[in-house]
């Protein structure tokens, strides 16, 4: 079959038919979902049927992969159920002890380990069992969200650096070790541009991270608290963003250098199970 790729009728994001991930992509088939994801941003793979080996595989494509965080591995003991290369995102609990990270709770928009200097450029998700409802998965489109800024706000951030917090995880956990945050301005994490270049595309885009904890530098942090939640309304507008609603077998891969995300709490009586693997990026510029 020839790959299709049929655009969502949003701000980003694209389905990807006629390619079966299980198997190795020819060098003109990857070039194609490559171009798509630099086009779309996200894309949506349906109906696949994923080893842990072959999430890998095609993950390995995009880059060299990061090895799960140690507070996914320490915490839920990632590592006795799948490969190093693999996060597990699960709220099940078996024998008294959580298989994957992050649970049931709603994860607030934010772009993946941007607390880190050199942040992953991309993740992949693979679903393997999934709630009844809830447990969407939302995206945005940070180029769109940065041509639409207001110029005062531009004006504001442009050429700025932000902070981005360490200490807490997208559902707002403290992380193993980590001290709650009493000033801003010193917060752990890295510091990274609010507007960064995408190196393959060129295009700018907003870099925010996530809003808990962020610091603007060189602002009182009333002034970085005011502009900072200004700058979160506006990314959070739906004419930036697309929900996307799991089934089993779906796989997505999004790039984290133009797009913050976020997840719909669920019912945590019902099961949802994830494999994630994420591709090494470099510092934001």
């Amino acid at each position: 079959m020839t790959i299709e790729i049929t655009p969502n009728r949003s701000a980003l994001g694209a389905e990807v038919r006629g390619v079966d991930l299980s198997k190795s992509l020819t060098a003109d088939e990857f070039t194609a979902i490559q171009q798509a994801w630099y086009d779309h941003i996200v894309l949506l793979f349906r109906g696949q049927k994923l080893s842990d080996d072959d999430l890998i595989r095609f993950s390995r494509h995009f880059g060299e992969l990061d090895i799960a965080p140690a507070s996914a591995t320490d915490m839920a003991g990632a590592q006795e159920k799948s490969r190093p290369e693999i996060w597990i995102i699960s709220n099940v609990v078996e024998n008294g002890k959580p298989i994957g990270a992050l649970g049931d709770k709603e994860a607030e928009w934010h772009t993946d380990m941007s607390y880190v200097a050199a942040p992953p450029m991309a993740s992949v998700l693979y679903s393997l069992e999934i709630p009844k409802t809830g447990g969407d998965t939302s995206f945005a489109n940070m180029y769109k969200a940065l041509e639409a800024l207001p110029d005062d706000l531009r004006a504001a951030i442009e050429g700025r650096t932000c902070n981005h917090d360490a200490s807490t995880t997208s559902v707002g956990e403290l992380r193993a070790g980590a001290d709650a945050v009493v000033d801003v301005r010193t917060a752990p994490g890295a510091k990274h541009p609010a507007i960064r270049t995408h190196p393959a595309t060129g295009g700018k885009a907003l870099y925010l991270g996530r809003r808990l904890n962020g610091y603007l530098e060189g602002y009182t942090v009333e002034e970085s608290e005011k502009l900072l939640d200004l700058l979160w309304t506006h990314c959070a507008k739906p004419e930036f963003s697309w929900t996307h609603r799991w089934a089993v077998g779906d796989m997505l891969i999004w790039d984290n250098r133009c797009a913050i995300h976020r997840r719909d709490g669920f019912d945590g009586r019902e099961r949802r199970v994830m494999h994630r693997t994420q591709i090494k990026g470099d510092a934001p510029r």
